[in-house]
């Protein structure tokens, strides 16, 4: 198996969220309401799914060992492109959250820019990911040996692993310092372990 495969298997399942905020699109605009639950659910997904999962993956192994490579003009250029749209990603997620909490305390301008922060995710994640799907992963394929395409699937499955692990040790130090609680410190080393 390359090791875009599960990549592109983790591309399936971020279109279908992107097809369910299509469909709240609709919702929003028929009601006239956000359900700030389902605008919650969607970024966490985002933000965990897409972006600490998907794109952790392909940031911290797939474009680390890219950039190792001689990598040809174009296939420069578009990984430039890709790390510069995850960022992009991101910054539309932060900017949802920030107009939800803006429409909970009743800000008459939230539910449109609610609106346009979904609409901006629609639009953005089929184009990043069929440029990934299309023009680029396969291609760079050809820059590793069959040896370092095995060691990157390793390291994907290795990464998924604790990534559980690194959600819920972060929930539980957000709340101890929201409700200043001492909490204990983990050595950052610990995952290794797991």
């Amino acid at each position: 198996m390359l090791p875009v495969a599960p990549l592109m298997i983790e591309h399936r399942l971020i279109e279908r969220m992107i097809s369910i905020l299509k469909d709240e699109i609709g919702r929003i605009k028929k009601d006239h309401q956000v359900n700030p639950l389902m605008i919650d659910t969607a970024v966490d997904f985002i933000r965990f799914y897409a972006d600490r999962t998907h794109h952790g993956k392909e940031e911290e192994v797939l474009f680390r060992e890219l950039k190792k490579k001689r990598m040809s003009k174009d296939h420069k250029k578009t990984l430039d492109e890709l790390i510069n749209e995850h960022e992009i990603g991101r910054k539309i997620t932060k900017d949802l959250l920030a107009a939800k909490e803006w429409y909970i305390r009743g800000d008459a301008g939230a539910l449109d820019e609610v609106l346009e922060c979904i609409q901006a995710l629609v639009e953005f994640y089929p184009k990043h990911i069929l440029k990934e799907d299309n023009g680029f992963f396969i291609p760079v394929m050809g820059y590793f040996s069959a040896q370092e395409q095995e060691a990157m699937l390793v390291e994907f499955h290795e990464f998924d692993r604790k990534l559980i692990h690194e959600k819920y040790n972060r929930l539980v130090e957000s709340v101890e310092k929201e409700r200043g609680l001492p909490g204990r410190k983990m050595k950052a080393d610990w995952f290794k372990y797991i």
